[in-house]
């Protein structure tokens, strides 16, 4: 994930003088997949050197895979494990999500989900810190995880972020539908279980709690079964909250986003939908990751059957409307 410690970003494809004077104009030139292999749920960090390196869900024999590019156009899937051990908490299977951010002391922290073999098919929020500087790892995971919620549904989907002020804090979905009552998502059975988006506060370690983690948006019947794949920025002076709706393997799964003038919120949702099937010949876009600068993205889409690649996108954030360009 980024934060405010990484290097600046460059202007997107269309300049900001023209995006500021005229933001609905058509100046759309669409995302580009730019992983053509199985890479879902794309996160992504910037190295001091100013290499971007994005980490994706379990795949190509990898637990936690990794890319790299040096300018966020040309990808490069790296044959490296990230994860190569494991805590004892979890099981060797479904690693999802994975989120990376670097520390003040240059060291990396990965937030990932694991299943849990307290309770299988039900997950927890793991995390990992890099060995060195490296920031492809080796990680080294926690002996405890951050969070499980196990008797709501389990952890997942963590995600980074690191406020103005130098507070850290971890975003993630309470996985309720895992404990549904069938349908979509194993939640469009009534009555339909609680997703909700927590947003923990951790210390300078990146994973000590720094009091409860607090609710900060729920699913709703405009979200289907549920409310996922959080991401949270800051800009200028407006909190966006970035999320995935419906089931990921739906026509209607997409990103949207809510924003907040307080961390903690309330955040308002926009309905707007950043990324959606039918547009760009996408499929079930989701699991977006937006760069803290506002001007670009990685997000997975089915490009084959049961294939998810990674495409980028140029976007702009304008008060509190987010443009793709």
């Amino acid at each position: 994930m980024w934060s405010s410690q990484l290097l600046p970003c460059a202007i997107g494809l269309a300049s900001i003088t023209n995006v500021l004077a005229f933001p609905l104009l058509d100046l759309k030139m669409g995302p580009v997949k730019v992983l053509d292999t199985d890479f879902p749920d794309p996160s992504f960090v910037q190295a001091a050197d100013g290499t971007w390196y994005a980490f994706g869900s379990n795949g190509n024999g990898k637990r936690i895979q990794i890319a790299s590019s040096p300018d966020f156009k040309t990808w490069t899937l790296l044959d490296k494990e990230a994860l190569p051990t494991l805590a004892g908490w979890e099981t060797n299977i479904d690693h999802w999500a994975p989120d990376v951010i670097r520390r003040d002391d240059g060291k990396y922290v990965m937030y990932y989900s694991g299943e849990a073999k307290e309770e299988l098919r039900h997950h927890c929020v793991g995390v990992a810190v890099s060995e060195g500087t490296d920031p492809t790892g080796p990680y080294l995971p926690n002996t405890e995880p951050l969070s499980c919620h196990l008797a709501q549904g389990g952890s997942i989907d963590p995600a980074g972020f690191l406020d103005k002020d130098g507070s850290r804090y971890v975003v993630y979905k309470v996985d309720g539908n895992s404990i549904g009552h069938g349908g979509d998502c194993n939640n469009g059975v009534d009555p339909l279980v609680s997703t909700p988006i927590l947003l923990q506060k951790v210390k300078s370690d990146g994973f000590t709690p720094d009091g409860d983690a607090v609710s900060i948006l729920d699913r709703d019947q405009s979200d289907g079964p549920l409310v996922e794949a959080p991401n949270l920025i800051l800009h200028e002076d407006t909190y966006f909250l970035f999320y995935s709706t419906h089931c990921y393997t739906d026509i209607q799964y997409d990103v949207r986003y809510a924003t907040s003038k307080s961390i903690t919120g309330p955040y308002i949702k926009t309905g707007n939908q950043l990324v959606k099937s039918g547009e760009y010949d996408l499929t079930s876009p989701g699991g977006g990751t937006v760069c803290g600068c506002g001007d670009r993205m990685l997000f997975h889409g089915f490009c084959r059957e049961d294939v998810r690649c990674t495409y980028a996108a140029d976007i702009s954030i304008v008060g509190d409307q987010v443009y793709l360009l």
